[in-house]
């Protein structure tokens, strides 16, 4: 197989500007059949209109959007795709099992709406009135009508955003038991536990660009693997930065935080300053090498600076690959 018939998803320097905000800003992504992708980014940050360019819902102003090798509309068409949206609203006056059967009558090869039902872990929702569940159910119908078409796509944006914690658990083991199957899954999530746990890679997009894509371990390395937080006690955060290991020195009050390759290297050199006081060495979780990734240079709201000393290496680019 060649790597464009590996590959189910392909954004070749795509645009879309809305006035002079541009949401999608030159993105070059591929995604190859069978993987499980987790998107990331802040509010903003261009991750639903990436969406919607991968749906057909509007067109690049500049560069091209392909999956499966044609255009997104050719593909949702042939019913090869199956989305769950956020703004998705219920309809009314219909039971579970007619919507999802509805829909699924609209694909050439659909799977029987029983099992939809049941990967979506609504079964005993079949009778009831779609307008009158719970937004936790609601959200759960959506994902049995994005499934019931047996796509090879499917694409979820905050799939468990009205999810209870046990919701979400059993949300996410229909999805890994969906993937299993070979298919290939798209989702964006503010959960950034759920994108570690669960996707294959994470892409990172900030400002309508990719900014970072790997896996949870390797984005945690690209930022700095090990936080070093130590009292200042009067030594200038430029000295710090120069540590080695140092990524960065971030300073709140007299509270300074080092983003570190080598935590060891980075204490023992410390040490070499002078007096250590309230030493702190933690592994950074996703949440701090996201953060690190998409941080702004700016004054911290209320109160206070924050001085960050930039003297890592870049973080590593974004590289496109399929699997």
């Amino acid at each position: 197989m060649t790597q464009t018939e590996n590959t189910a998803v392909s954004f070749t320097g795509a645009v879309k500007t809305y006035g002079a905000v541009r949401a999608v800003d030159g993105v070059d992504l591929d995604i190859g059949r069978g993987e499980t992708v987790a998107l990331l980014g802040r509010n903003g940050a261009g991750k639903s209109t990436t969406i919607g360019l991968l749906l057909g819902l509007y067109e690049p102003d500049a560069g091209a959007v392909e999956l499966f090798g044609a255009a997104p509309e050719h593909a949702v068409r042939a019913g090869r795709v199956g989305a769950m949206l956020q703004d998705a609203r219920p309809v009314p006056r219909v039971t579970v099992a007619e919507l999802v059967g509805f829909v699924a009558s609209r694909y050439p090869a659909p799977m029987p709406v029983a099992r939809a039902l049941d990967l979506a872990g609504i079964a005993d929702l079949a009778g009831r009135r779609v307008d009158r569940l719970s937004g936790g159910q609601v959200q759960r119908v959506r994902f049995a009508v994005a499934l019931c078409g047996d796509p090879a796509l499917l694409v979820l944006d905050e799939p468990t955003a009205a999810l209870d914690v046990e919701a979400r658990h059993a949300f996410w083991a229909s999805m890994r038991a969906y993937a299993r199957r070979g298919h290939t899954v798209l989702f964006s999530t503010h959960y950034l536990e759920e994108a570690d746990a669960y996707a294959d890679r994470i892409v990172v997009i900030d400002r309508g660009r990719i900014v970072a894509d790997g896996t949870g371990e390797e984005l945690r390395r690209a930022a700095g693997g090990s936080l070093v937080c130590v009292d200042l006690a009067g030594r200038e955060p430029k000295t710090l930065g120069l540590l080695p290991g140092v990524r960065s020195v971030e300073v709140y009050g007299d509270r300074a935080r080092l983003r570190t390759d080598d935590s060891d290297a980075t204490v023992i050199a410390l040490a070499g300053l002078g007096a250590i006081r309230n030493l702190e060495v933690s592994r950074a979780s996703l949440d701090d090498a996201f953060l690190a990734i998409t941080a702004k240079d700016d004054a911290v709201e209320g109160g206070g600076t924050r001085t960050r000393t930039t003297t890592q290496r870049p973080l590593p680019p974004h590289t496109p690959e399929t699997v």
